[in-house]
């Protein structure tokens, strides 16, 4: 299976930079994974879709102002660092860039001192280990001084840090945002609970890895990277039980998936807990517990591409792509929805 295989051109300019006024104003291109059909809708009308006794999965992660901006303390020069995993002691791995400028010693500081971090090791992929030393509560001061790290493609400042946040956004440790939820208000989710169907919380903190290109031509040999997730107790009971009664379990983003895939058994039962997960879905996987998703547009030759034609087909997920570059979608973290039916 080559990398190429998933690759689709995507025109500049429908890579979306803002998020709509509305959230459930968006597109909804509705894709049948058995037949390849294709339906344009919006995203309001997903209650079309759902039926009583079907289970939605959502990720409540909530993405931490992860990005510093801060100076060597010897030389004043400036320095950008990346959150990425929360260690023990105010350890954190991160991501620094210019990199080479920060060798195990070096001392960074953030708002004029009010936060300080020390490099202690290179770790994979040339992330640093930073210490961090401060006075006060770490997320307060972060929430002052982080901004959000929205992705690479996004150009644009994002003038309110909470259109980066799901509406149910509760433990805080990602990344990155689990941007299928970004198109839910609580009030369409109060409907979709009054129609009958059960949502279960999960929680999987995303990390940058999710974006990482694709770099082996042969896509069996690339390696995912780990993150964190939580499943509750009751939460396993509410999808082990949808999966008994006959309901679909309905995943809300890749993150979700992973999720839930991660923590199934070969029975098929959902088990409650919490680890690290580097699955990596790829055409070929037999799922084990989801039965459909909704989804954003990811970029070509992605994992995530990958992940949505293990589950709907290569061939019918680019038909779908190329008929939504067509129809002039807005790509990417705050563009539009895919619901796999």
């Amino acid at each position: 299976m080559n990398v190429k295989d998933f690759y689709f051109d995507l025109p500049q300019e429908l890579i979306a930079q803002d998020p709509l006024e509305d959230r459930s104003a968006s597109r909804l291109l509705v894709l049948d994974k058995e037949t390849g059909e294709i339906e344009h809708r919006h995203f309001r009308d997903i209650v079309s879709y759902l039926k009583p006794g079907d289970c939605l999965v959502i990720n409540d992660t909530k993405v931490i102002p992860a990005r510093l901006f801060g100076v060597k303390e010897d030389t004043r020069a400036k320095i950008e660092v990346l959150l990425l995993k929360r260690r023990e002691n105010d350890i954190w791995e991160t991501l620094v860039k210019p990199g080479k400028k920060c060798r195990p010693g070096a001392v960074l500081e953030f708002g004029d001192g009010l936060l300080k971090g020390t490099v202690l090791d290179v770790v994979d992929e040339g992330n640093r280990l930073i210490q961090f030393s401060y006075d006060g509560i770490f997320e307060e001061i972060l929430d002052q001084l982080g901004q959000m790290p929205l992705p690479p493609y996004i150009t644009h400042q994002l003038q309110d840090k909470n259109r980066y946040q799901t509406v149910y956004a509760k433990h805080e440790g990602s990344a990155a945002a689990p941007t299928a939820g970004l198109h839910f208000t609580k009030e369409l989710l109060d409907e979709i609970q009054k129609m009958g169907v059960k949502i279960a919380h999960v929680t999987l903190h995303v990390g940058l890895g999710t974006f990482r290109p694709v770099k082996v031509e042969n896509v069996l040999e690339h390696h995912m990277h780990s993150e964190f997730y939580m499943v509750e107790e009751a939460e396993a009971q509410k999808i082990n039980e949808t999966k008994a009664a006959g309901g679909r379990v309905i995943c809300v983003g890749t993150t979700s998936c992973r999720t839930i895939e991660s923590a199934t058994g070969e029975d098929g039962i959902l088990r409650a807990g919490s680890g690290w997960t580097e699955i990596f879905i790829y055409p070929g996987y037999q799922f084990k517990i989801l039965d459909c998703l909704i989804t954003n547009f990811h970029l070509p030759e992605s994992t995530l591409v990958m992940l949505v034609s293990a589950l709907a087909g290569r061939e019918h997920v680019l038909h779908a792509y190329d008929e939504a570059i067509q129809e002039r979608y807005r790509f990417f973290s705050f563009g539009d929805a895919m619901f796999i039916r």
